[in-house]
């Protein structure tokens, strides 16, 4: 499920001929200038504390270089995520500091010398999301600033670095369903085009070690790396069966929200995302409700459904929410409490505010 949602979410945000409101071409920055809004649809759970910097890579033919400048202490992360989901590296604030970077991001059984000054991270599959978040205050002044430290990010081909680089027009595929959500898009594929995908993707994105005993169990379904899926390969009852995966398997997924962490008054809370093992389910259900979510160290993200009593939230009722004294969220940089609707994504609203932070001056009581 991860692996088909990455690519799919691929397809859809790099299907522009150049750099355009939250899409780019293949190997290059889209730098989102304001927080998303009700309209935005690429991705489930945004938020409207960072400025996101998206970008695809694909490592097949080479590495990609990934320069920062001196972010001047502001908070910002660059998290990197593997075709799987697993976020294999972060540079940032926590982890690098806010001086000036380099790295080179190579594929799965890349050898070479890389330039003085750039440090290698190796990318377990070809395919790459790199999802950066620069922290922004959202004023006019803040929206300024953050935006010349995100203009100086730079992303080339290794054989590009360090010489003059235009970056080619992206090819643009007029077949690519860009206006449905990504998410409705797999969850309403046959088993036979999800799995041929599976397959296909397989190839250039390799399952990890840890992996073997489940690609053992693909393989008895004829699901293998780089081989086409043929379901007329299976007998009549497996195949007959493989019709109702699909809406089982999105049923199964959704189920999971409730064990995926410890409730406490109301709120699932969890630190297993960014990294999940073999926890299949977890992984999966993080893709479907918040695909892109950090490892914990860098962000835990409580999720509520219902109030203290037990009941779904309701636009027909008020909520109060209460912190005690002294007892806001400890994070740092920031905190937020986002409202999503049914299928998370923002709410439109009239004050067209999606958040509340701790940005906001707000008075006890």
């Amino acid at each position: 499920y991860p692996l088909v949602t990455m690519e799919m979410t691929r397809r859809v945000m790099t299907n522009v001929a150049s750099p355009k409101g939250t899409h780019a071409p293949m190997g290059q920055f889209v730098l989102m200038r304001t927080y998303p809004d009700a309209k935005f649809r690429d991705v489930t759970a945004p938020n409207a504390d960072t400025l996101y910097s998206s970008a695809w890579l694909d490592l097949a033919k080479e590495p990609y270089v990934l320069s920062l400048p001196d972010m001047d202490g502001r908070y910002f992360l660059m998290p990197m995520l593997s075709g799987w989901t697993d976020v294999f590296e972060v540079p940032g604030k926590r982890t690098t500091g806010t001086k000036a970077q380099a790295y080179a991001i190579t594929g799965p059984g890349w050898a070479g010398v890389l330039p003085e000054g750039v440090t290698q991270l190796k990318a377990p599959t070809n395919m790459v999301w790199i999802l950066g978040r620069t922290y922004c205050t959202g004023t006019p002044e803040d929206y300024k600033a953050c935006h010349a430290i995100m203009d100086k990010y730079q992303l080339v081909p290794l054989s590009a670095y360090g010489k003059p680089y235009t970056p080619p027009a992206g090819k643009v595929d007029p077949s690519i369903d860009t206006k449905t959500p990504v998410r409705e898009q797999v969850n309403r594929m046959s088993a036979t085009e999800y799995f041929k995908l599976l397959a296909a993707l397989m190839k250039e994105n390799p399952p990890a070690p840890a992996d073997a005993p489940m690609v053992a169990k693909l393989k008895r379904l004829g699901i293998e790396p780089g081989r086409d899926f043929d379901p007329g390969k299976l007998d009549p009852a497996a195949a007959k069966a493989l019709e109702d995966v699909p809406k089982v398997a999105v049923e199964r997924i959704m189920a999971h929200l409730k064990e995926a962490g410890t409730n406490t008054n109301g709120w699932i809370f969890t630190t297993k995302a960014g990294l999940y093992g073999t926890d299949y389910l977890q992984r999966a259900l993080v893709t479907a409700i918040g695909l892109g979510a950090n490892r914990p160290q860098d962000a835990v993200y409580p999720t509520s459904e219902a109030a203290a009593d037990g009941k779904p939230y309701d636009g027909a009722n008020e909520y109060v929410m209460r912190f005690p004294k002294g007892q806001l969220p400890p994070a740092n940089p920031f905190w937020s409490l986002t409202m999503y609707n049914a299928e998370y994504f923002f709410v439109d609203n009239p004050l067209n505010r999606y958040t509340l932070s701790s940005r906001n001056e707000l008075k006890p009581n």
